[in-house]
Parts: structure tokens; C-alpha cells; sequence
């Protein structure tokens, strides 16, 4: 036999025997000896695709609910209903003013500057040569000093807070008057008057006069016709209170609408 034919017949022989030991050979064999074809071996997944796989997706979502995580959802969530209900309880009351027109009362002199989302508004006049405003505000934290607590326990359902106003009245040239008035259902009370400088209104250490009631009684009745006159009168205060309420009551239902916002963000 020559050396190529026998190198040939070596070559045959170690392809058959290794076809033949190969688990995938094996495989074959058995499975035409039991009359059904191969199954294939499982593969391992790159780790890329593990990586992107449901499970590996679902494991990372229960990673990340921490408990400080859903303690914090659970609290918005919380808070979000409970201004919710909140909204829906001011809107739908029997008590609620923020849909009621009020007609101004006759004969009103004034300019209503009322701008959404300030906490008060502006009455405005021109009279006689001078330039008239008053800030209104409502001033719900009012005390009843006066009353002891049975008293307070009786009121307590006819409890109106005051309405607070800073009138500033100021001609073409000279100084400045400024009045700190209450208004309640009994009358237009004046707390405090200045006289400012009209070049430097805010100048620190100006001396602005004694306190209002410690003025002599008949000044403090001058200085009172001084503001009837220019339409401060007793009778603006029902209107001035049911405009206030229902400025109150929208105003707030707008901050909770912002709240609410805020947190589903």
C-alpha cells in the first residue's frame, strides 16, 4: 500500500470516529432509535438580549420601588384626593358665591381693580382734583377679645371677619394722606392716618402723627365726614363683604387647582 492511500484511509477513520463520539451524533442515534426527531440543546442568550428580556425588565421595576419610593406615591396620591374632595366641597355648597353676580350698589362711585390670583382689590376715584384708592383686603384672623367663651360659642355661626382697607388720597402736588381703616357691620373705623412725603413716601424716621385715637374727639370726627365725603360710607360694607367672600372663595379654589397640579407632576 502506498503511503497516500494509506494516509487517506487514516484521514476517513478519524472523521467517522469523530462523528460518531460527538454529543449531537449521539443525539441523532437515539432519537432514530426512538421514532421521533432530535431536540435541540438549549441556548445561553447573549447578555444583551437577557439584558432586554421581560424578566429582567420586570426584576428591575420591583427593584425600584423602594419603600421611601411608594411611601411617597402613596402621599401624593393621598393629598391629590384629598383636594380633590376639597374642590368638589367649596364648588358644590349651598353657600357657595363663586357663580352669584353682585350688582354694585347705586350710585357707586368707584373703579373695581380686582386682578385673579391677588388678595385684594382696588377701589379707584377721581374726585374733585384727587386721585383716590383704597387696597381692600379681608382679614379673617380676627379676634373677639371682647366676648368670653360662651359668648365666642354663640357667635361663632354669625362670625364675619372685617374688611381692612388702606385709602391713599393725593392731588397733583403736596403731601399724601393715608388712612388704615376697618369696616364691620357696626362702622367704618379709622385705625391710623399719615401724612406722607409724596418724593420719598416710604422715608424711615418720618414723623407720621399721634396715634388716631388719641387725636381730640372732634378731629376724629372731621377726618371721618372727610372720607364719607369722598364715598367711604357705612353703607359700602354689605357690598364690600359679599365681594370679598366671593373673591376669597375663588381665589382659593384656584390655589388648591394649582396645588393639585403641582402634585400630579
Amino acid at each position: 500500500m502506498s503511503t497516500a492511500s494509506l494516509a487517506a484511509r487514516l484521514l476517513r477513520r478519524a472523521a467517522t470516529a469523530s462523528s460518531s463520539s460527538s454529543p449531537l451524533s449521539a443525539l441523532a442515534r437515539r432519537a432514530f432509535h426512538l421514532g421521533r426527531a432530535p431536540v435541540p440543546l438549549p441556548r445561553r442568550l447573549p447578555a444583551a438580549a437577557a439584558a432586554s428580556s421581560p424578566a429582567a425588565a420586570a426584576r428591575r421595576f420591583l427593584a425600584s420601588q423602594s419603600p421611601a419610593s411608594s411611601a411617597k406615591a402613596s402621599a401624593d396620591e393621598n393629598l391629590r384626593r384629598v383636594i380633590e374632595s376639597e374642590i368638589e366641597c367649596v364648588v358644590q355648597s349651598d353657600e357657595s358665591l363663586a357663580d352669584r353676580h353682585i350688582d354694585l350698589p347705586d350710585d357707586f362711585p368707584f373703579e373695581v381693580i380686582d386682578n385673579p390670583g391677588d388678595q385684594c382689590i382696588t377701589l379707584k376715584r377721581e374726585f374733585a382734583g384727587e386721585t383716590i384708592k383704597a387696597a381692600v383686603y379681608t382679614n379673617f384672623d380676627t379676634e373677639e377679645e371682647d366676648l368670653d367663651e360662651d359668648d365666642k360659642s354663640d357667635n361663632e355661626g354669625s362670625f364675619k371677619p372685617e374688611i381692612q382697607m388702606v385709602v391713599t388720597i393725593e392731588k397733583s402736588e403736596g403731601p399724601i394722606l393715608e388712612f388704615d381703616c376697618n369696616f364691620d357691620d357696626d362702622e367704618l373705623a379709622i385705625e391710623n392716618m399719615r401724612v406722607m412725603n409724596r418724593d420719598n413716601p416710604d422715608a424711615e424716621n418720618m414723623y407720621e402723627g399721634p396715634t388716631f385715637s388719641d387725636l381730640d374727639e372732634s378731629l376724629q370726627k372731621a377726618l371721618h365726614r372727610y372720607l364719607e365725603a369722598r364715598g367711604f360710607k357705612h353703607s359700602l360694607h354689605d357690598w364690600l363683604y359679599e365681594y370679598m367672600m366671593r373673591k376669597d372663595e375663588k381665589e382659593y379654589v384656584v390655589w388648591l387647582k394649582n396645588m393639585k397640579e403641582f402634585i400630579g407632576h
